[in-house]
């Protein structure tokens, strides 16, 4: 039979402890959520329930705070694999010059982001092997 008395007093305990896992309301709770992410994800299997309360915390904070504005309007504007590109880059943190193996010259990277050009699947099959990520994320 479950404890239900008991089960509130632990939620409680461990959201007045971190309250940002279900809810960040300033910069200093967003690094905090981040750098508990880090460590959760190294045995993902064990921590799968509070990854994910968690990633909703933070990508609702990403979605709202005045810091991912411009980034989340430019994402927006941009096709699925492009915006997805421009992601890998921000979180590699990584120029157009350093996908030269994976797509081309720095100039068609370009392209590709601004969606002047679209990926080939070579692209795709090249970027998804450098970023360990399906190659279907890359596909409208």
């Amino acid at each position: 039979m479950m404890n239900i008395a008991l089960i509130k007093r632990k939620a409680s305990d461990l959201f007045s402890e971190a309250s940002f896992l279900s809810n960040i309301d300033k910069e200093s709770e967003y690094k905090a959520a981040l750098e508990l992410m880090e460590e959760l994800i190294e045995d993902y299997d064990e921590n799968r329930s509070l990854i994910t309360l968690l990633s909703n915390s933070i990508e609702k904070w990403e979605e709202v705070a005045e810091e991912f504005q411009e980034f989340n309007i430019q994402i927006r504007d941009l096709d699925n694999a492009s915006a997805i590109l421009v992601t890998l880059m921000d979180q590699y943190h990584l120029k157009a010059d350093d996908l030269k193996n994976e797509i081309g010259s720095k100039s068609l990277v370009s392209m590709v982001i601004s969606g002047k050009r679209n990926l080939t699947v070579d692209h795709i099959k090249s970027l998804a092997k450098r970023f360990s990520v399906s190659p279907a994320i890359f596909l409208n």
